[in-house]
C-alpha cells in the first residue's frame, strides 16, 4: 500500500475506505492539546488527534481482533508531521500515545515489537533527540536522505523521505532522464539494504500524463509510498498497474 493524505473531513476512514497502507495527520501543540489540521488557519479544538485518529483505529483494531484491515497483518503507517516546535510537541505526543500502546508498534531498547499500528513522526526535525532518548518508544522517526548510508539503525529510522524537487528535475513531462532514473535506483536499493522504507514528497498530483508518469518510474524503482491528495486517482493507478 502506497500513500499519503492530508487530513480532510474523513482523512482516517477515506484512507481506509480505499484500502491504503499509510495516512498522515499534521499537528499543532495548543494549549496542551495536539490538534489536526494542514494550516494553522484551519486549527479547531475539536479536531484532535485522539477524536481523529487515535480513538477511530483504536475502535477498528479491536474489532478487527488486532488488525487494522481484517486477513493482512502489515501494519497501518501513521506519519505524523509535529507542525510546532519539535521537543515538546513529541514529550507530548509520547504521553499521548500511551494509553493506546495496545495497538502500537513499540521499540524497547532497541527492538522492535510490531503492532497493527506504526507511528512515525516527521515534520520537525527537534523531535529526534528526546525520540533517541527514550528506552521505551512507542513511534519511530522519519529520516531524510542524508540519513542513509549512517549508523542510525532501522528500528529507530524505518522510514526515509525526501523533497522529490530537490533531488529530481524531471516532473514527468518526456521520458525520465537516465541519469535521474539510476539515481532514483540506487537511492531505492540503499534504503531497503539497510531495512528502511522510502518515499518522496512534492511529487506531481495533479491528474494527467505526468502524475502517471512520474508514479510509474517510482513503482517501477521500488519506492515504498506515494504520496498523494487524491485518493480514488492513486488507487485507480494502483489497481491499473498491478
Amino acid at each position: 500500500p502506497r500513500q499519503r493524505v492530508r487530513p480532510q473531513i474523513r482523512p482516517l476512514l477515506d484512507a481506509l475506505d480505499h484500502g491504503f497502507g499509510s495516512v498522515e495527520a499534521d499537528i499543532w501543540l495548543v494549549d496542551g492539546e495536539l490538534l489536526v489540521a494542514h494550516e494553522e488557519a484551519d486549527l479547531d479544538p475539536a479536531r484532535t488527534l485522539e477524536a481523529l485518529y487515535l480513538d477511530p483505529l483504536a475502535r477498528r483494531v479491536r474489532a478487527n481482533r488486532g488488525r487494522v484491515y481484517p486477513g493482512h497483518d502489515l501494519p497501518l503507517q501513521l506519519l505524523i508531521d509535529i507542525k510546532t516546535a519539535g521537543e515538546p510537541t513529541y514529550r507530548e505526543l509520547a504521553r499521548r500515545l500511551r494509553p493506546y500502546h495496545a495497538m502500537l508498534s513499540a521499540a524497547v531498547d532497541g527492538r522492535v515489537r510490531p503492532g497493527a499500528v506504526t507511528a512515525v513522526i516527521s515534520g520537525d526535525r527537534a523531535a529526534r533527540a528526546p525520540m533517541e532518548a527514550e528506552r521505551v518508544r512507542r513511534a519511530f522517526y522519519d529520516g531524510r536522505l542524508d540519513d542513509l548510508g549512517t549508523t542510525a539503525p532501522a528500528s529507530f529510522i524505518p522510514l526515509v523521505s525526501g523533497n522529490w524537487t530537490a533531488s529530481f528535475s524531471w516532473q514527468g513531462e518526456g521520458p525520465m532522464p537516465r541519469a535521474e532514473r539510476e539515481r532514483l535506483r540506487t537511492l531505492v536499493g540503499a534504503a531497503h539494504r539497510e531495512g528502511r522504507r522510502l518515499r518522496f514528497w512534492a511529487t506531481p498530483d495533479l491528474p494527467g500524463p505526468a502524475r502517471t508518469a512520474v508514479w510509474t518510474e517510482l513503482l517501477a524503482a521500488g519506492v515504498d509510498h506515494l504520496n498523494t491528495d487524491d485518493l480514488a486517482g492513486l488507487e485507480e493507478f494502483l489497481r491499473t498497474a498491478s
